[in-house]
């Protein structure tokens, strides 16, 4: 029998994405990338394609993942960015060797030696979120304005002003409890 995972939150924007293999970090965390098949599995969907990843790799690559999480989330709130997150950041940026190819289409893709092809990838990631976080992508990093999720994430919205990661996640979420809730108000009002 295959074992069941939670389906991945893909954003347009890879280094916030990848913080989101962790979701719910304030309520009951979710898991996204449990096994090294299943960060297979987000690499390949993400564009970054490996034949295989091992258990240390994973664990590797959420240490990557938790220190971009913490950068974004202190950059959302315009803080300081924590020096052990950017050192992290900075190692796995210039431990990848992965090289951006022009398709026939005139997009970009990427390509990953392979001898080292999961470190190249987290390479890539780290690399994007050092974009991000240096201000050289149009947008801005903001935190979910879910309670449970908080996740960072990039708004790219003409008004920046976009309130949940995801909105057929947190988005519907917040907003169905907030319409329970008037309802349920509602009803207390109701002479009896």
């Amino acid at each position: 029998m295959t074992a069941r995972f939670p389906d991945f939150r893909l954003g347009k924007v890879l280094a916030t994405s990848f913080t989101g293999t962790l979701s719910e970090r304030h309520g009951d965390p979710v898991e996204r990338i449990p096994t090294p098949a299943r960060l297979v599995d987000w690499l390949a969907v993400s564009g970054l394609a490996v034949e295989s990843a091992t258990a240390s790799q994973l664990e590797r690559a959420r240490e990557l993942r938790e220190a971009i999480h913490e950068a974004a989330t202190a950059a959302a709130r315009q803080e300081e960015l924590p020096g052990a997150a950017v050192q992290v950041i900075n190692d796995f940026s210039v431990r990848g060797r992965a090289s951006a190819v022009l398709d026939p289409a005139g997009g970009r893709e990427w390509r990953l030696s392979a001898a080292s092809a999961v470190e190249d990838a987290l390479g890539v990631i780290a690399a994007d979120a050092i974009g991000i976080l240096a201000g050289e992508r149009d947008g801005k990093l903001a935190l979910c304005a879910s309670p449970t999720c908080q996740a960072a994430f990039f708004d790219t919205s003409q008004s920046r002003s976009r309130r949940w990661c995801d909105m057929g996640t947190c988005g519907n979420r917040e907003k169905k409890a907030r319409f329970l809730a008037n309802q349920r108000a509602g009803s207390d009002d109701r002479p009896r």
